[in-house]
């Protein structure tokens, strides 16, 4: 028997030591069928965890809801839960310990797509695929580290990050369940790790920029990133604001966990990969078991990452991006991620976000959605001096803050809808 935690949990998570956790979790598992589907909802987030870890003791795959999905019927549809746990409800008595049920091949979790391109899918994984990611990672963490957690654990990023710091013995484990920089800048001041994604990283890095004396205060010694590619230019950010503070970024999706792990300057793949064609192909034992399709597991290859990649000499990566992400203006082909790596050198760009806005003559315009307190003239000067003439937006909008899937991506889907409709953003 192995739950994904293999252990009692050593860490401190909200009020709770590592034992009342464990206590609280068997609570749990006592009320569940063994092998079920379990979906669980709820606001406070350390009661979601618990009964995560409840769930995977009786040997039961959890979907974390997220009531901002844009679709959630047809989520719960697909994964059709037997169990439906509210996690704000009260536990009950303690009525001892469970025996775990299950191996490493048990699903334990049902997680979904981040919804950045359109609706969620929900993917069925085992816990052997998380047990040996934790290891992939390459993480080990310190007796007294305090991890910080700035998102919601219906992000499969953030309850990685989460599951990664209780398997690793943590000292303690906090949860903001909502992102907020302001927030999670001043959870800074205890925290010693961060898991965000890059958008994030900017966000906070804003917030400490303006605040020399809460960053002096600021204790954390690592940060690590998912999500999506961490630019120079923010990499360089963080070296100033924090220096010696660590970074470790990851490259990896839903359906396939890590793929490769960069702790110095080299982003080196982690499971067996090859580029054909300029595809990034993959063979991995940290893969997903498939989709669920109203209730039903359908099989899906996972060979193919959907990203553009070129592997160099030393067998590290460079990923270029989704191969679907171009704009074609003017019979012209325009990279978005090019584009918006660009961009995002200029001082005040918190994040930014190139899309394409219909037009009855070139087919898309190029859109530049910049977040952030840019100005316009500078934008559009270095976009001048860096970019193709294809390449530059033609319009230019700016927003307090961009549309965004729960894991802290900006909602692409939402974004083009948007676009397309002449909705504002």
């Amino acid at each position: 028997m192995l739950p994904i935690l293999g252990r009692a949990p050593a860490s401190r998570v909200g009020d709770l030591t590592g034992p009342e956790l464990a206590s609280a979790a068997h609570r749990v598992a006592r009320r569940l069928p063994p092998g079920s589907r379990v979906a669980i909802s709820g606001a406070d987030e350390t009661a979601r965890l618990i009964h995560f870890l409840g769930a995977d003791l009786a040997g039961c795959a959890s979907l974390l809801v997220d009531p901002d999905w844009p679709d959630l019927d047809a989520v719960l549809d697909d994964a059709r839960p037997d169990v439906f746990l509210d996690a704000d409800a009260p536990l009950g008595e303690d009525v001892g310990t469970e025996v775990p049920v299950g191996d490493e091949s048990t699903w334990f979790y049902l997680p979904t797509t981040s919804g950045s391109t359109g609706r969620p899918k929900v993917l069925a994984r085992s816990r052997g695929s998380w047990l040996r990611s934790f290891a992939a990672l390459g993480l080990p963490l310190e007796p007294d580290d305090r991890v910080l957690i700035p998102g919601p654990l219906s992000s499969s990023l953030f309850l990685f990050g989460a599951l990664h710091a209780l398997n690793g013995g943590a000292a303690d484990l906090r949860l903001l369940g909502r992102w907020s920089a302001s927030t999670a800048a001043e959870a800074t001041r205890d925290a010693t790790v961060v898991h965000l994604v890059p958008a994030q990283l900017s966000a906070l890095l804003a917030v400490l920029e303006r605040d020399p004396l809460l960053r002096s205060r600021c204790a954390l010694r690592l940060v690590v990133c998912g999500g999506a590619k961490v630019d120079p230019v923010l990499e360089a950010r963080l070296a100033e604001a924090l220096p010696g503070c660590r970074l470790v970024e990851y490259y990896g999706s839903a359906e396939q966990s890590l793929i490769a792990v960069r702790h110095d300057e080299r982003l080196m793949p982690v499971v067996d990969v090859a580029v054909l064609d300029g595809r990034l192909l993959v063979r991995s034992d940290l893969a997903f078991d498939g989709y669920l399709e109203r209730g039903a597991l359908v099989p899906a290859s996972t060979d193919w990452t959907g990203d553009q990649a070129v592997q160099h000499p030393d067998g590290s990566l460079e990923v270029l991006g989704r191969a679907g992400a171009v704009i074609d203006t003017g019979a012209r082909l325009v990279a978005v991620e090019a584009v918006e790596s660009v961009l995002r050198e200029v001082d005040g760009v918190l994040d930014v976000v190139v899309a394409a806005t219909p037009h009855p003559r070139f087919g898309s315009l190029v859109t530049a959605i910049v977040e952030g307190d840019a100005r316009l003239p500078e934008l559009r000067a270095h976009a001048r001096a860096k970019l193709h003439p294809a390449e530059r937006p033609r319009r230019w909008l700016t927003v307090g803050a961009l549309p965004r899937t729960a894991s802290g991506k900006p909602a692409r889907a939402v974004i083009a809808e948007r676009l397309s409709s002449g909705q504002r953003l």
